[in-house]
């Protein structure tokens, strides 16, 4: 480790050789910085928007409304995480990818900052569209800085890129949630447009750090794809184009006209993507039978995200109207509560990476599937914790921030048990045909999660109920138990992964 931020290379032949950052290529500092400042827009946003859609003083909808967008809008960054990555491997390649999304997010922060309904959604999609471009491309020119799978220094980097991410998400909500809250609801998405600039503005000025090749395209598009492609699109777009305005011209337009089908493109590529794999004849035995324990572990964490990303829309809300926001007579705003999860994070992190590794030197580490159970049990019980504060405020009375707090911690505890688990367990059990997409597979598991909230959301359920509430923390209870019951079938199935 260095003890400063740069010193000579102990590794010649690197990006940026002359320097290291904490001992790492110096691309990762610039890569560090963007990832840092994009995700200090994102969750600063995302901090703000549940808040900004029921407020009187925002677009005064619905708890259930705000709730369906804020969900159909999360399902859309991850489902786009997909096609992200097919531009940065067929199009662009990976470094003019990101700063093509940075561009987008960027813009699709100033335009919700413009004092106009009209244009927030269109905002909302823009900065959808660029996160799913940025973050399926980042990650793998992380990757590009290291000399292969094997080079020791590589689990170090993504350690120090995943601090990054943290620290943007815990400054964002703090900075922007009380510009946003206490000044002006436009102005902290200003602030966001802002922060995805200075992100954009650190990755060209050091994007001569970055590996070579981040800028090659790895399998680039004939002339003819390029035109079937194109084609495709027009003619896809078009009848968009004209579905939509037989529907807006004959007077029905509602805006669950654009939400259902996204909801339902939500459960529906990732269930006909999780098919097309497991029907692949090309696959071998071996691989079948991973992919169908694979699908185990898609089906809970797919329930696990459902519940969990409510901490944004569902707890926010409840926050924002039922519960006492201050500490020892001192108000906050309601958008504090989004930095509970990053600082636990950094805070647990390190601890549950030294007692997995303990565990593992005596032979007593858990196995993926006691992992996940335990993460789908521990998300449960954070909804069966909120019933406390539902209880309260059903009462008349304003519930303390500390069950919120709490609630937060849980699930964060959850998370650390479920989420890195996932990545690993989908690196390792991913077919030698799709060991590139696999990670994109993943992360649609958030989609059919957060689409699935969405679902209920637009059908009216109001999911701050406490009966909503109480069957949702039994479902989770229930996929553990599943997994749990059915353990030594998916351990089968699983072959030579643990």
């Amino acid at each position: 480790m260095a003890s400063r931020l740069t010193k000579d290379s102990a590794r010649p032949g690197t990006p940026g050789t002359e320097k290291t950052f904490f001992g790492h290529p110096r691309g990762l500092a610039t890569l560090f910085m963007t990832e840092m400042w994009e995700r200090f827009s994102y969750y600063g946003m995302r901090a703000l928007l549940p808040l900004y859609l029921v407020a009187p003083g925002g677009l005064h909808l619905s708890a259930t409304a705000a709730t369906a967008i804020y969900s159909v809008y999360l399902s859309l960054v991850y489902l786009l995480t997909m096609p992200g990555g097919w531009f940065g491997d067929r199009l662009w390649g990976p470094r003019r990818t990101v700063a093509v999304a940075a561009t987008v997010i960027m813009l699709g922060h100033l335009t919700l900052a413009l004092p106009s309904s009209g244009t927030f959604y269109a905002g909302l999609g823009l900065v959808a569209i660029g996160s799913g471009l940025l973050k399926a491309n980042i990650s793998t020119m992380v990757g590009q800085l290291y000399d292969g799978p094997d080079d020791p220094r590589r689990d170090g980097g993504f350690t120090v890129f995943y601090m990054g991410i943290n620290l943007g998400a815990f400054a964002a909500p703090l900075v922007i949630g009380t510009v946003g809250e206490n000044v002006s609801w436009h102005l902290g998405f200003a602030l966001a447009a802002l922060g995805m600039a200075l992100g954009l503005a650190q990755f060209l000025f050091g994007r001569r750090h970055l590996a070579a090749h981040s800028s090659v395209v790895p399998k680039p598009m004939s002339a003819d794809e390029k035109v079937a492609t194109l084609r495709k699109a027009a003619i896809w777009a078009g009848i968009a184009v004209v579905f939509y305005a037989i529907v807006g011209f004959s007077g029905h337009y509602t805006l669950n006209w654009i939400l259902v089908p996204l909801t339902l493109l939500g459960v529906i590529i990732p269930t006909l993507v999780l098919a097309r794999i497991k029907r692949d004849r090309e696959l071998d035995r071996a691989e079948q039978s991973k992919m169908s324990a694979y699908i185990w572990f898609f089906v809970a964490a797919a329930v696990f995200w459902m519940i969990y990303d409510q901490g944004g829309s569902t707890l926010a809300i409840f926050a924002s109207s039922s519960a006492e926001n201050s500490v020892l007579g001192w108000d906050f705003p309601v958008a504090w509560y989004q930095s509970v999860n990053p600082v636990l994070i950094m805070a647990l992190a390190p601890v549950f990476a030294w007692v997995w590794l303990a565990l593992n030197r005596r032979g007593k580490e858990p196995s993926t599937i006691v992992k996940f159970a335990s993460g789908l049990v521990l998300v449960g019980a954070s909804f069966f914790l909120f019933l406390a504060p539902l209880s309260i405020a059903d009462g008349g009375h304003k519930a303390a921030a500390l069950w919120l707090v709490a609630i937060y911690f849980v699930q964060t505890v959850g998370e650390l048990m479920l989420s890195p688990v996932g990545l690993s367990v989908t690196t390792k059990m991913a077919p030698a045909k799709y060991a590139s997409q696999m990670m994109g597979v993943w992360f649609l598991a958030v989609t059919a999660g957060d689409a699935t909230t969405g679902l209920l959301s637009i059908a009216g359920v109001e999911l701050n109920r406490m009966g909503v509430v109480a069957m949702e923390a039994a479902l989770a209870v229930m996929a553990a138990t599943a997994v749990w019951m059915y353990r030594k079938k998916v351990r089968s199935l699983m072959g030579d992964v643990r």
